[in-house]
């Protein structure tokens, strides 16, 4: 039987990127997934229900830093598919952002970032989690980075949001573990996705040191996070909770 079948997940960010990677992948493991996008994610949805049923995927377009647009998504998808078993908090406002000294950002940029990269994630537990304690289970999935244990300079408001991540990860799964709800945090290295490659500045100062940084000396890509999410998703990981698993090749351990 597929790891993930009966469950319904939410992935916001889900329609492009890393996330694209991670709807597919979910879907795969047998899961039900609203792909929830700031673009629109039907093309995606499609691919999905033709690969593995129609009541496989439905996409949802939403701003993650709106509250009433949260509240929409959570609607919607309980009117679609029942229940909601796992959110992956993975929406975040990086590609457009070039690497700049620390007192060269603009106040309204750093809060856009934190807007969408911290209060987003707040907002969808906030409307979520109600329903996985009333089920008495869930997973909620957070995407953190591995740069906010390596301090990357130059990216002062994104390491600060994924810093902010770890933090919020480890107070939530105390709050909600009473209710059997497991609390993690996925923390990539540097990968090569679509959305990144686009973003040059960022492929030229971070692609090459961060390669020579890791145990292993190769580039990464999406497919290197998925098994770890699908981990984080399903029941092998059920005795896990307020924890961050780093998957960058070892990078941060030098």
């Amino acid at each position: 039987m597929s790891r993930l079948a009966g469950k319904t997940a939410i992935v916001t960010g889900g329609a492009k990127g890393i996330g694209l990677h991670y709807s597919k992948a979910l879907a795969a493991a047998g899961a039900r997934v609203m792909i929830a996008d700031i673009v629109d994610g039907q093309d995606l949805a499609a691919e999905i229900a033709a690969a593995h049923g129609a009541d496989a995927a439905a996409s949802f377009t939403f701003d993650v830093s709106d509250e009433a647009q949260v509240k929409a998504l959570v609607a919607a998808t309980l009117t679609r598919f029942g229940r909601i078993d796992v959110l992956v908090n993975n929406a975040a406002l990086y590609a457009n952002l070039s690497p700049r000294n620390y007192d060269q950002w603009d106040v309204d940029v750093w809060d856009r970032v934190m807007a969408i990269n911290v209060r987003g994630p707040y907002l969808m537990v906030r409307h979520v989690a109600p329903h996985m304690i009333a089920q008495k289970s869930g997973k909620i999935v957070n995407i953190a980075s591995g740069a906010a244990y390596k301090g990357v300079p130059r990216m002062l408001p994104y390491v600060t949001s994924k810093g902010a991540m770890i933090a919020f990860t480890r107070s939530l799964s105390r709050e909600l573990g009473p209710h059997g709800i497991n609390v993690n945090t996925l923390s990539p290295g540097y990968i090569l996705s679509d959305t990144g490659l686009e973003n040059a500045t960022h492929v030229e100062e971070e692609r090459i040191p961060v390669r020579n940084s890791r145990a292993f000396k190769r580039d990464a890509y999406p497919e290197d996070l998925t098994g770890t999410l699908v981990f984080l998703a399903g029941s092998d990981s059920d005795f896990i909770t307020g924890q961050s698993i780093v998957v960058d090749g070892g990078s941060v351990n030098n």
